[in-house]
């Protein structure tokens, strides 16, 4: 069965979140574990998460994704902003685990010139002090384009976290495809290479989630500009190859393309239509 979903705001509530996911065929979706530019957290209502649970249920969803917010950076060296992060980070993932959503995935940091190791250090402590052994919820680290200081833009970025974390099970990888494209692994001419160097660096079986892209900027540009699925630089065809990839397929799959609801519906009906097909 393809898991596929868009982002969608929980603003108005989750129920409504899922029951507008459901109304453009989706089968899954992705959303904020609060406001993605600040720092509130929208209360939990308790009939709105038991009706949010009880749909999910009925119909079956897949595995379900949160993202940190934006403001979050556990790589750099402003100790105010870090303190910030692993405060709302500990919350979060608290907060995640009384909805039962399956992934948490968030920017590993940019490091804004305290070089890389210095930012692995920093990212690895906070996740440390952060994750449980009784948590249910696993935490992703995003794959990055490598624009700026970013940290993640490399396999072995990730590797060096994952390898520094002592709840190894509580933690896996989020691999965005505009990202990696950018970043210079040509998932468009070789991605049995890209996936064979993925494994062989952090191991496919920490890869959990697809955020599925194209990318306005072309590859080993380092730029993070998401397209829509088929107008990108990466294209229909790669994409397509990518979804449908023996070792990717059973993946959930998130959209992040630059569409409203609407659009997303007929981006999720062209993925669905050409599946049918081949």
């Amino acid at each position: 069965m393809l898991v596929i979903g868009p982002h969608i705001s929980i603003a108005k509530g989750y129920s409504k979140a899922i029951n507008a996911a459901l109304d453009i065929g989706a089968n899954t979706f992705q959303f904020f574990t609060r406001n993605p530019r600040g720092g509130n957290a929208k209360e939990f209502n308790e009939k709105d998460i038991a009706e949010f649970q009880r749909i999910r249920k009925k119909n079956n969803f897949g595995a379900m994704l949160a993202h940190a917010p934006y403001t979050m950076n556990l790589g750099g060296k402003k100790d105010d902003v870090y303190e910030f992060g692993r405060r709302i980070f500990k919350e979060d993932i608290k907060r995640m685990d009384e909805l039962e959503i399956e992934y948490m995935c968030f920017h590993p940091g940019s490091h804004v010139g305290g070089g890389i190791e210095f930012g692995i250090d920093r990212i690895t402590n906070a996740l440390n002090e952060s994750l449980t052994e009784d948590q249910n919820v696993i935490i992703l680290l995003e794959t990055m384009s490598g624009k700026g200081t970013e940290i993640g833009h490399d396999f072995e970025h990730i590797k060096s976290i994952i390898d520094k974390i002592n709840y190894k099970d509580k933690i896996g990888v989020c691999l965005d495809t505009c990202h990696i494209f950018s970043a210079g692994y040509d998932i468009v001419n070789d991605l049995d290479g890209v996936l064979d160097e993925f494994d062989k660096i952090i191991g496919l079986d920490k890869l959990k989630v697809i955020h599925f892209n194209d990318s306005m900027m072309p590859f080993k540009s380092n730029k993070d500009r998401h397209a829509g699925i088929g107008e990108g630089e990466i294209g229909f065809k790669a994409l397509m190859e990518f979804m449908t990839h023996e070792k990717l397929k059973h993946l959930p799959f998130f959209l992040e393309t630059p569409y409203d609801d609407e659009g997303h519906k007929k981006e999720i009906e062209m993925i669905r239509d050409f599946l049918k097909k081949n």
